[in-house]
């Protein structure tokens, strides 16, 4: 299993980017797919989820309304789009693979069995 991100950038306070996670080695109808990011300084923490298997779907509050995830099933690829992006979204951005993103605690980074290498994400004020 290898997961690849990509679309990272610098962009000014209320621009967007997308970014993208390409996946080999499983298909995303039988995963999950996690989304996490990690400011200088601070912990990685969940930023959003979303299961093929069970179509749940799930966000932490300060990037709902702002953040939409999407899918590729045949380019087996997914994305996060960002829009109105602040300088507090700056950070590294995984997208981490497992089974389910696991309800109440889809953020923890332990449910989560394959991690990409990241995208840089940079938003100036």
């Amino acid at each position: 299993v290898q997961l690849v991100e990509s679309g990272g950038g610098l962009v000014q306070t209320g621009g967007s980017l997308r970014l993208s996670c390409a996946a080999s080695g499983f298909t995303f109808d039988d995963y999950a797919i996690g989304w996490f990011r990690q400011a200088p300084g601070k912990e990685r923490e969940g930023v959003s989820c979303f299961s093929k298997t069970d179509g749940s779907e799930y966000y932490r509050a300060d990037v709902e309304g702002r953040f939409t995830m999407s899918h590729d099933t045949g380019e087996n690829t997914a994305y996060l789009q960002m829009d109105n992006l602040k300088p507090e979204d700056t950070g590294i951005y995984h997208c981490a693979a497992d089974y389910a993103c696991g309800s109440a605690d889809w953020g923890r980074l332990d449910r989560y069995g394959f991690w990409g290498q990241g995208t840089q994400v940079t938003v100036s004020s």
